[in-house]
């Protein structure tokens, strides 16, 4: 995936001067600094790249990297999305790839056959630019309507009458959205400071610290991380960061060993968003944080306790003081430290306190829930449904993990089911169904490990298998909780190689 970052400090004085180098060839000025398509559209800094590195591949574009990367500095401000337009679609851009959508059957079918509904949702255009992408399409793959994904209807047909009226309707050029976001766009200069932070990574656990933000040239910054997961394993680094539009905030963070990227929306002293690996971005951590002189409570960690036992609590965020309320049934016992960015004590809970959640209190600060629990009811293996890929470690196409956590619920006393939390389990896989034990998918596929990651097997024919296949499965993930034995069951698809990986899918 192409990067994002070290975009010139100058965009908006450069950027006009790059469109008409470098674009005018093709696309015909009108006026303004306006030109043909893409004056049309509206795109998230990701999808901006995307269109330029097609006119590199495609139509041969003559591009630096540098020059490139103020090219979508300058478009992704000018041209970009309202916040509020980003809504319920950000796993894309923060590349949660086991996401399962949640679109109309119209758009899933016509758009989302070939790649994520999100990828459309993350563009603003009027009905003749919407027209324009449908014939693109059909001129691009001409053999695309007689596809698999598209041969069980008159795709064109539909696509013009249907789908480009709607589109215009659903994800129009202009709104108030974007007009009002116009207005109100905030500057770089409101983000130096220190940020505390929390965050979660499936297989690793809570993680929590400080995020130091030092504003440099234009809207970049130096970025350096302090914090420790619950093990107290270190989570230390630094890099740099850039803003677009106002709020998209992008970051490189190289965190011990690991390069980090970061894509977080920044809005009114808060940031959110997700943390993953450069190389492997399965590997991620959910991510929240509040800057210094914005009092929040972002978390408690761990955000759950069995009736009847102590343990000890932390709570994260910025402006913290004072004793926390736990609601009722949970006393604390004694306050271990209290800071403006975590207060931790020592908790324990009644044996008669009624299981279920209760709200969280630090003096005016709420907005998270503390879990207290007696039995367990359910488990749930978490994500439900997951994909990874064969591949080889260290080459072009590295092995995709799947990656998995025990998530525990309990019943409250009105019989209603509410989230405990992650608890420790023993892992297994199973075939799902006969063909994949007539297969042996189990043996082939890969291995599961104790912390809940699958490693997958090797790409290519295995002279092992059926007919020299590769070695993708179909897979039951089956968690087995360490306290009380409950079983839960996920899915896991293991499939071949991304070889298309684009910055939104």
């Amino acid at each position: 995936m192409a990067s994002l970052m070290f975009a010139q400090a100058h965009a908006a004085e450069e950027g006009p001067a790059l469109l008409k180098s470098k674009c005018m060839g093709c696309h015909i000025p009108e006026g303004n600094d306006s030109y043909s398509r893409i004056s049309h559209q509206r795109k998230t800094p990701e999808g901006w790249l995307m269109s330029i590195a097609r006119m590199q591949v495609m139509h041969g574009l003559q591009i630096s990297d540098d020059d490139r990367r103020t090219l979508v500095k300058y478009l992704a401000d000018k041209q970009g999305l309202a916040p509020s337009e980003t809504d319920g679609v950000r796993y894309a851009m923060e590349r949660r790839l086991n996401t399962v959508e949640q679109f109309d059957d119209q758009l899933s079918q016509m758009c989302g056959r070939c790649h994520s509904g999100a990828r459309v949702a993350l563009q603003r255009r009027p009905a003749k630019e919407w027209e324009h992408l449908v014939n693109f399409h059909l001129g691009q793959w001409p053999s695309l309507e007689y596809q698999a994904q598209s041969r069980d209807r008159d795709w064109l047909d539909l696509a013009l009458k249907e789908m480009v009226p709607e589109l215009a309707k659903r994800f129009p050029l202009e709104n108030q959205a974007w007009a009002d976001w116009q207005k109100a766009k905030p500057k770089a200069d409101a983000l130096p400071g220190q940020w505390s932070f929390s965050g979660h990574m499936l297989t690793k656990g809570d993680v929590r610290g400080v995020m130091t933000v030092t504003l440099e040239a234009g809207d970049t910054f130096k970025v350096e991380v302090k914090g420790q997961y619950a093990d107290g394993t270190p989570f230390n680094g630094g890099g740099s960061a850039i803003l677009y539009n106002g709020y998209e905030w992008r970051g490189n963070v190289k965190v011990g060993e690991t390069n980090l990227r970061q894509v977080f929306a920044a809005l009114n002293g808060e940031m959110k968003g997700r943390m993953f690996e450069a190389e492997h971005d399965e590997r991620g951590l959910d991510f929240s944080a509040a800057k210094d002189g914005n009092a929040k409570l972002l978390a408690v960690q761990p955000a759950f306790i069995k009736a009847g036992s102590e343990t000890e609590l932390t709570l994260v965020g910025s402006g913290l003081k004072g004793t926390p309320d736990l609601g009722a049934g949970v006393e604390v016992v004694k306050v271990l430290e209290v800071t403006p960015k975590q207060v931790r004590v020592k908790v324990k809970a009644a044996a008669d306190a009624a299981p279920g959640v209760r709200s969280v209190a630090l003096g005016e600060l709420k907005g998270v829930d503390l879990a207290v629990y007696k039995d367990i009811a359910e488990v749930k293996v978490v994500p439900a449904f997951s994909i990874a890929r064969v591949g080889e470690n260290g080459g072009s196409t590295p092995k995709v993990q799947g990656r998995f956590e025990a998530e525990a619920w309990g019943k409250g006393a009105d019989g209603q089911p509410y989230r405990i939390g992650y608890l420790p389990a023993k892992w297994s896989v199973e075939p799902f169904d006969e063909r994949a034990k007539d297969d042996e998918d189990v043996k082939f596929a890969g291995v599961m490990q104790k912390d809940g990651v699958f490693i997958p097997g090797g790409a290519g024919p295995n002279p092992e298998r059926k007919m020299m296949t590769n070695n993708a499965g179909n897979l039951k993930v089956i968690a087995q909780l360490e306290e009380g034995g409950q079983k839960g069951e996920g899915h896991l698809i293991v499939t071949v190689q991304r070889w298309n990986n684009p910055p939104i899918p």
